[in-house]
This record gives structure tokens, C-alpha cells and sequence, in this order.
């Protein structure tokens, strides 16, 4: 696989650098993106509540992710911008302190799901038999967080350092090790006499999947990989660096549970409106688009590295360059990819879910239609933010996410649903309005605050001592 060094980051060429390291990110959202599907395959065999427990558990486990989010991106960005200005030592030391952060960070998250789970399962007014089936998955789910959100900061210091292959074979043990656990620990197959612990199983398979390949990812930053390891030397507890780590990724907790926090609510509204099987129509609807969101996320992370490294380097011009350029090539792409799901929605429906009724299949093209309509706003986002985000901005990732969540989209949905009596289709259309919405004004923000200095001031922020 093809390499592409720092001084190619932060001197040659721009599209080239982005791609190579763009392409094993890519590669590693498939990957993740498949053992989702893998998922909800087996979970599916289980019937249309279980369906639904995960969907329903799906905004509780992204919330939780948010918190983690926190270190995994301060993590990325403090290495990239210290990797750029050569200071390696000090990039290695950001790096154990996002590891140390996300591990009690974990520990904290698992102990409030554990005692505050249920009830807060029990605000959905879902189904009895749903609402039960959830809070088995997601307190199971929840003993794993921390170590996944070790090896998240652990995956972020490498990608931050240039290296995202690092992340992909990381992400490729989780997968590979849930992928073989899942029909086991579901349905007891392979196992003479155990029968499986259905859905409890699915999370356990997740959680150990992701539990182990961190481990493998502590061991590889151990041993040392393309100059980042970690030394006893670096292994100090710095208030300065933990400072800086969640300054950057506050602002970015903060936007992801502004998004989930609405995803809660609409969930409820779905599940008020149109029951288990809408309720289903939305997660399964949701598992399928996220195959299309897969390059630009990737992209968004090579390009937060990118800038990161060229502000560190003190050239903002090709910081500017790399977030339009990369904000091009993702709503491309993805406007590509909607082509394919606006033609075959129903094959696509029928794999994940084959025994699904029909009003939740008929739901769930529909969903899958009126997503298509906003890919390339959603591509332009994720790198706009990347701008920011590289930047140090984090804040504004999180205003544009305060827009597109509270200011457009639960309002649209609330209106549809409520007033204008469109049912669950109000819920979809507010979706894909939000999205293009939020890309313009994100857009036309960068263009404004990239001429008025923003990257110039980042540069002064990254070059400041850091004890």
C-alpha cells in the first residue's frame, strides 16, 4: 500500500496526500460499516423488535461516543498540528494523555449506563417487549467503553501522525472478531447445547470485538510504528496537555450530542407515530445510508490531519485549499452513491432485513429516497467541519451542528408530524432539508472566516509553547 510522508503532507501535493491518506480511512468505514450489517443481518433473524431495540439504542450508544469524542479528536488534532511543527516528543506525549483520558472517561460512561440506563430507555414510550430488548443491549454494550475509547485515541494519535493505515488494521481485527462472534453468541451456533444469548449477545460480540482489537492497538503503539510510540519518557500526566485535549474536543462533544440529543427525540416522535414498525423503517433506513456517508467521513479524517499538520508546518493557504478541495470530492462522491440507492432501494431493504412487514418496508425505501436528495450536502459538512476542526475551531462544528439539529431539522419534523399531518415522511424530509441547508451556510461561514484570518490566528494558537 502506498505511503505518503510529512514533508508530501505539507509539500506536496495536496490531492495526492489527501487520498493516500484518506483511502485506508475509506477502507476502514467499510469495515465498520460491515460489521453493522452483519449485525442487524443476525439481529434481524431475531424479528422486527429486536430491529428495533438497536435502533432504539442507536442515539443512547452515539451520545455515549460523543463524550469519547471528546479525547479521540483532541487527540488527532494536537498530534497533527505538533507532528507538522517537528516537535515529535510532544506529539507522543498528546497521545498518552488522550489514551489515559478516554480510558476513565469510559469507565464513568459505563457506570452511568449501568445505573441510569433503563430509565432513560423508559422516556421513549416504546413498545414494553422493545423497551426491555434495549436496555439488555445497551447495558451489555456499555462494559466495553473503555477500552473502545482507548483505541479510538489510540487509532486518532496515528491518524494524526500521518499513518491511518494503522486505524484500518485495527478496525479490520474488531470487525474480523465480531463478524465470527456474532452467530455464536446470538444463536449458540458452532456451541453443542448453548443456544445463545440473542440480543445480549449481539452487543457482547460487539463490545468484545472492539475490547480486543484495543488491546492489539495499545500493543502496536508499544512496540512503535512509523516513529509514533510510546516511551516511558512521554508517559506523564501533563494538566497542560489533558488542557488542550479537551479544549479542542469539548466544543465537538458538544456537536455530537446536540445531533443525538435531536436523533432521541425524533426516535420518540417515530416510535409515537408509527410504532415498531416505523420505528424499524428508521434504523434499518439509517444502517443503509450510513454505507454512503463511508468516503466522506474517511475523507473528513484525512483532511483534519492534513490541515492540522499544514498549520503546524505555517502554510494556511494549503489548509484552505485542502477543506475545499476535499469538500468538492465528497459531495461528488456522494451524490454518485445516492444514484444507486435511489434505483435499488428494495434490494437493499430485502438484504438487511428479509422478514420485515410490509409497512416498514414500504417505510423504509421511502426514507432511503428522500436521503438521496441531501448526500452532497452531507459530504460538504463533514469537510467544512474538518476545516474547522484542523483548525481549532471546534466551536463553530458545533454551532453549524446546533443549526442543522435544533434550528432546522426538529422543528421541520416536529411541524410535519404535528401540525401538517405528514406522519413519519415529515420526519425523513426534515432530514435531508437540514443537511443542505446546514452545508450552504457552513460553507459560505469558512469562505468568510477564512478571509478574515482564521487560519493565520490558528497557526499563532498551534506555534504557542506547549508546558
Amino acid at each position: 500500500m502506498v505511503d505518503v510522508s510529512r514533508e508530501e503532507i505539507t509539500d506536496g501535493s495536496l490531492i495526492r496526500s489527501l487520498l493516500i491518506l484518506a483511502a485506508p480511512l475509506v477502507m476502514q468505514n467499510f469495515v465498520q460499516v460491515a460489521q453493522q450489517v452483519v449485525d442487524t443481518f443476525w439481529v434481524g433473524r431475531l424479528g422486527e423488535d429486536a430491529v428495533a431495540a438497536v435502533g432504539l439504542s442507536f442515539p443512547l450508544t452515539a451520545l455515549l461516543f460523543a463524550v469519547l469524542l471528546m479525547t479521540t479528536v483532541g487527540t488527532q488534532v494536537l498530534v497533527s498540528q505538533r507532528a507538522g511543527a517537528e516537535e515529535d516528543s510532544l506529539a507522543r506525549r498528546a497521545v498518552f494523555h488522550g489514551i489515559t483520558l478516554a480510558f476513565v472517561l469510559g469507565l464513568a460512561l459505563t457506570l452511568l449506563v449501568v445505573i441510569f440506563g433503563g430509565d432513560a430507555i423508559s422516556l421513549f414510550g416504546a413498545d414494553p417487549e422493545v423497551a426491555s430488548l434495549t436496555v439488555i443491549y445497551l447495558t451489555t454494550f456499555a462494559f466495553g467503553l473503555p477500552l473502545m475509547g482507548m483505541g479510538d485515541a489510540i487509532e486518532m494519535g496515528f491518524i494524526g501522525w500521518g499513518d491511518s493505515r494503522a486505524a484500518l488494521y485495527i478496525n479490520v481485527t474488531a470487525v474480523a472478531i465480531n463478524i465470527i462472534l456474532d452467530p455464536i453468541l446470538i444463536f449458540g451456533y458452532g456451541i453443542p447445547g448453548f443456544t445463545g444469548f440473542e440480543i445480549a449477545g449481539a452487543a457482547l460480540a460487539t463490545a468484545l470485538g472492539y475490547g480486543i482489537s484495543s488491546l492489539f492497538a495499545l500493543g502496536m503503539m508499544l512496540r512503535g510504528r512509523s516513529g509514533l510510540s510510546l516511551t516511558r519518557e512521554v508517559m506523564t500526566f501533563e494538566i497542560n496537555d489533558y488542557r488542550e485535549i479537551v479544549d479542542i474536543g469539548l466544543p465537538l462533544c458538544g456537536q455530537r450530542a446536540a445531533g443525538q440529543s435531536v436523533r432521541l427525540i425524533i426516535v420518540g416522535v417515530v416510535a409515537a407515530a408509527g410504532g415498531s414498525a416505523a420505528l424499524a423503517a428508521y434504523t434499518v433506513g439509517a444502517r443503509i445510508a450510513s454505507v454512503a456517508f463511508i468516503p466522506a467521513s474517511g475523507l473528513a479524517q484525512a483532511a483534519q490531519s492534513v490541515i492540522g499538520q499544514n498549520l503546524g508546518a505555517k502554510k494556511p493557504a494549503r489548509a484552505r485549499r485542502t477543506t475545499w478541495m476535499g469538500a468538492a470530492i465528497a459531495a461528488a462522491g456522494l451524490t454518485l452513491i445516492g444514484v444507486f440507492q435511489w434505483v435499488a432501494p428494495e434490494l437493499l431493504v430485502r438484504t438487511f432485513v428479509p422478514d420485515m412487514t410490509s409497512q416498514g418496508f414500504a417505510r423504509t425505501v421511502e426514507y432511503l429516497r428522500i436521503l438521496v436528495y441531501g448526500y452532497w450536502g452531507i459530504g460538504a459538512i463533514y469537510l467544512f467541519n474538518a476545516g474547522f476542526n484542523g483548525a481549532r475551531r471546534t466551536k463553530v462544528s458545533l454551532v453549524v451542528d446546533l443549526v442543522k439539529y435544533w434550528g432546522l431539522r426538529l422543528p421541520i419534523a416536529a411541524i410535519g408530524v404535528m401540525w401538517l399531518d405528514y406522519g413519519v415522511s415529515a420526519v425523513f424530509w426534515a432530514v435531508t432539508i437540514s443537511n443542505c441547508v446546514a452545508a450552504v451556510g457552513a460553507g459560505l461561514y469558512y469562505y468568510h472566516t477564512t478571509h478574515n484570518g482564521m487560519l493565520e490566528r490558528a497557526i499563532e494558537v498551534a506555534s504557542s509553547p506547549a508546558d
